[in-house]
């Protein structure tokens, strides 16, 4: 079951569960759409796979299995590309 942590690693902009623009790979990494579209070119910077949008769990499954409040921020690894 996915993690649904709540916020963006690149600016730490808040992801809650029901959002729209958030994205991630394959490992769960989590980034706002801004972010992995601009800064990221849609790749995770941590292991390199496509970022995509996140489901989003219904509200009773999300009341029963609640999201993630453990925030991942690592700004250092969230550079422009080709910077």
């Amino acid at each position: 079951m996915l993690s649904l942590r709540p916020n963006c690693e690149c600016c730490n902009a808040d992801l809650p569960p029901d959002a729209t623009d958030a994205r991630i790979c394959s490992f769960e990494c989590t980034f706002c759409a801004d972010c992995a579209d601009t800064r990221l070119q849609g790749r995770c910077p941590n292991c390199g796979g496509e970022l995509l949008a996140r489901p989003r769990r219904p509200a009773a499954a999300l009341a029963r299995h609640p999201a993630s409040t453990e925030r991942v921020f690592k700004p250092a690894g969230c550079a422009p590309s080709g910077a």
